[in-house]
């Protein structure tokens, strides 16, 4: 078995002692060459905690997947009110007490161990079910899931009969009807379900859709939370993550006891959209002031003013500590982003499209360091047919010169874009970057590369440069590679990132063909060490 996360993600927890630094001191920092929460072979330890405690493996498995898609997770305070969770099975901090106690352990292994946290809660599903009186069926696999239904419904700890029915029949039950299956970006499976379409029956959840809402594929699920904007126009789209599943985020966010709301809320997987306040009417999901200094010094004269007054929350089912985010999720929210912006106006860039952790950093860091920024907007772009990789029409000289960032936001897509194969993380905490941040990766024996593209109008001999932060941890013999429009090499070169940072160094002058050219950023070296992938220059 391959256990693979970070213990520091874990100190946004009241229970968890030693913690010390701030994730930001070392978001680049390679720790253990690793993904910070990927654990591996989760299936022996939900076969185990099974055969301990009488809790069938699947259904055990079925909510990990729900609650985290079976990464160790750290939650922190999205909503005043509701509880911190930790572990693959996102067990909220009065289960992880319970069930460290339960399992003979320590809170810290709750926490920190997935075998430890798997363990526990199947041991408190055990006890539930023993309360309620649980008769097992051992003759026939699906009746015996299908009795645990009122235990996974009292396990949920969600008080809105409806997001109860979501969690049990369409979530937890849907995924074992269905099935499911994640894997590392090795290729290593990480856990699986067998579908059981038997069960169909009981997964299935009725909905009624928003219709005259502003989103007609959502599921309309009002709010009392909410109040009026005063007349001020939308101007800006805030990312959540829920620190939670998805039937208890708006099952709490519909509650008037949670003095919050938000707009939208995204499932873990993008099958399904709740709006919950219309975008017409002021949503209560960030707390804290606009300040422009906090982006990019932007739109300064809302300075002092609600954010909420003049924006539209999206929420997302996950935790700002995963590291990664289902595919189904990002389209779905993305396709969301772009009609919203479509119907107000929005500029489709890094600072009109912003994460919650950004404009209220005090006590908030979602949608989290691995949120996939740079894909995100250019898929908003994508669904709204504004960017995309057509080369410009006609002929003629190309710009004297190009810069491709590491975010396609600042891009110009006629002209640049970056794409990216494998784990590369956003982040900023390193000064001396180009533009809003720049991208990492771990070194290793993998072809999951950065690619920068640039388009030339007709055949050109250009220069290449290259920007990156430099620090201690980076490669020592970065290789860049340039190719041509035919996919020949032109060029490679290596570059020592320890060194040199802040600053354009040359790469080399080659022969470019008209059309779409490349220069592909590398991660091919022994582990141990990250490359940076800030920006390119043609010129």
């Amino acid at each position: 078995m391959s256990i693979r996360f970070v213990s520091a993600a874990l100190c946004a927890l009241a229970f968890i002692p030693s913690c010390s630094s701030s994730p930001d001191d070392a978001s680049d920092q390679l720790v253990d060459d690793v993904d910070p929460s990927v654990v591996t072979d989760l299936d022996t330890l939900y076969a185990a905690a099974a055969t301990e405690s009488g809790v069938p493996a699947d259904l055990l498995k079925a909510i990990g997947y729900v609650e985290t898609r079976w990464q160790m997770i750290a939650g922190e305070v999205e909503h005043d009110g509701a509880p911190t969770t930790v572990g693959v099975m996102a067990l909220r901090s009065d289960a992880a007490a319970r069930g460290a106690t339960r399992a003979g352990v320590s809170l810290d292994e709750v926490a920190l161990d997935p075998e430890a946290n798997i363990r526990a809660a199947a041991l408190l599903l055990a006890d539930e079910a023993a309360e309620q009186g649980l008769i097992r069926d051992d003759t026939d696999a699906a009746a015996d899931l299908a009795l645990w239904m009122p235990v996974v419904a009292a396990w949920s700890g969600i008080d809105d009969p409806d997001a109860v029915a979501q969690y049990v029949h369409g979530d937890v039950f849907g995924t074992l009807a269905t099935g499911a299956e994640e894997r590392a970006e090795s290729g290593q499976l990480i856990a699986s379900i067998a579908a059981h379409p038997e069960l169909a029956p009981l997964a299935t959840v009725s909905v009624a859709k928003a219709g005259s809402a502003d989103y007609p594929s959502s599921v309309w699920r009002p709010s009392p939370n909410y109040n009026s904007r005063g007349g001020a126009r939308v101007s800006h789209v805030v990312l959540h993550t829920c620190e939670g599943n998805y039937a208890g985020c708006w099952g709490w966010l519909r509650n008037s006891a949670a003095s919050a709301s938000a707009h939208y809320v995204v499932s873990n997987t993008g099958s399904e959209v709740t709006q919950l306040v219309r975008e017409s009417n002021r949503a209560w999901h960030v707390a804290a002031s606009y300040a422009c200094s906090r982006n990019g010094n932007t739109d300064c004269g809302k300075n002092g003013v609600s954010v909420n007054t003049f924006s539209v929350g999206i929420e997302h089912a996950g935790f700002a500590s995963q590291t990664s985010w289902a595919s189904g999720l990002i389209e779905a929210s993305t396709k969301l982003t772009c009609d919203i912006t479509r119907s107000h106006g929005i500029p489709r860039d890094r600072f009109h499209i912003v994460g919650h952790g950004q404009l209220q950093p005090s006590n908030r860091t979602d949608p989290g360091r691995h949120w996939p920024w740079t894909r995100y907007l250019d898929r908003v772009r994508a669904h709204c047919g504004s960017g995309g990789t057509t080369p410009p029409p006609g002929t003629g000289q190309s710009p004297a010169s190009i810069v491709i960032d590491s975010n396609n936001a600042n891009n110009n897509a006629a002209q640049a874009r970056i794409e990216l194969a494998g784990a590369w993380t956003s982040a900023s905490a390193t000064p001396g970057f180009y533009g809003s941040g720049y991208l990492f990766a771990a070194t290793d024996e993998v072809s999951a590369p950065a690619t920068f593209w640039f388009y030339l109008a007709s055949a050109q001999t250009r220069t290449i440069d290259a920007w990156w932060t430099a620090g201690p941890n980076r490669s020592t013999a970065a290789t860049y590679v340039a190719y041509n429009g035919g996919a020949a090499e032109v060029g490679r070169t290596t570059k020592n990132q320890t060194a040199s940072g802040g600053g354009w160094i040359a790469l080399g002058t080659w022969r470019f063909t008209a059309g779409w050219n490349k220069v592909v950023l590398s991660r091919w070296a022994p582990a141990g060490k990250v490359v940076v992938a800030d920006a390119v220059r043609v010129r």
